[in-house]
C-alpha cells in the first residue's frame, strides 16, 4: 500500500463531477487500499478519490458509529438520500468541519442529520446503510467531493469570505498543489 499525495483546493479534479466507476478490478481494489493508507496517515475520517487526483465516484471512510454500519468502508458509485437540512445558522462549536484538501481550515456548516448511502464495495457487492449525526456529516462531506464540491463551497457570508481569504493567502487555487501525509507537516496538528 502507498500513501498518496492529497490534492489541494484549486486542483481541477476537485472541482468537477467524478466519473462513474465501471470496472471492479484489482486496480480499483489497489486504489481503495492506498486511499485507506493515505487517510490513516492524514488522521482523516474519510477520503474521496478526487482528493488523491482520481476523478472516479468512490470514497472511503473510517468512523466508529452507533448506526450499525461497518466502522470502515469503501463506497463506489454511491447514491445519497438525505433528511432535510435545518435552515438555522451553523453552530460554530457543534458544526465545524475541516477538509484534507483545504488543509488547516475549519469552518461551521449545517448538514443533514440523517443520510442513507447505497452503492457498491470494491468487489462490486451492494452497500446500503444509514448514518446519523457526525457519521452522516462525514458521508455527505465525502459525497460532495464526487460532485466537485468542497465543504468551503457551501459556506456563506463571513465564513465563506474567511475561507477564500485563507485560500488566497496560502497560494491555493492553482493546479499542481498537494501535500503528502506522513512527510509534510500535519495541517490539522494531529
Amino acid at each position: 500500500m502507498t500513501v498518496l499525495p492529497i490534492t489541494i483546493w484549486g486542483e481541477p479534479v476537485l472541482h468537477r463531477r467524478a466519473a462513474v466507476v465501471d470496472a471492479f478490478d484489482d486496480g480499483l481494489r489497489t486504489l481503495i487500499a492506498d486511499m485507506f493508507e493515505t487517510n490513516d496517515a492524514a488522521n482523516g475520517v474519510g477520503l474521496a478519490a478526487p482528493q488523491v487526483g482520481v476523478g472516479r465516484r468512490l470514497f472511503i471512510y473510517r468512523y466508529d458509529n452507533d448506526d450499525g454500519a461497518p466502522p470502515t468502508g469503501a463506497v463506489v458509485n454511491p447514491v445519497l438520500t438525505l433528511s432535510k437540512i435545518s435552515g438555522a445558522l451553523p453552530d460554530p462549536d457543534e458544526d465545524e468541519e475541516g477538509c484534507l484538501s483545504f488543509p488547516g481550515g475549519q469552518y461551521p456548516l449545517k448538514r443533514a442529520d440523517w443520510a442513507r448511502v447505497q452503492g457498491f464495495d470494491g468487489d462490486g457487492k451492494p452497500v446500503d446503510f444509514e448514518a446519523t449525526g457526525w457519521f452522516a456529516r462525514v458521508i455527505q462531506h465525502e459525497f460532495d467531493h464526487l460532485d466537485g464540491k468542497l465543504y468551503v463551497n457551501r459556506l456563506t457570508g463571513r465564513d465563506s469570505r474567511k475561507a477564500m481569504k485563507q485560500a488566497k493567502q496560502s497560494g491555493w487555487g492553482v493546479p499542481g498543489l498537494t501535500w503528502l501525509p506522513g512527510v509534510d507537516p500535519d495541517p490539522f496538528g494531529h
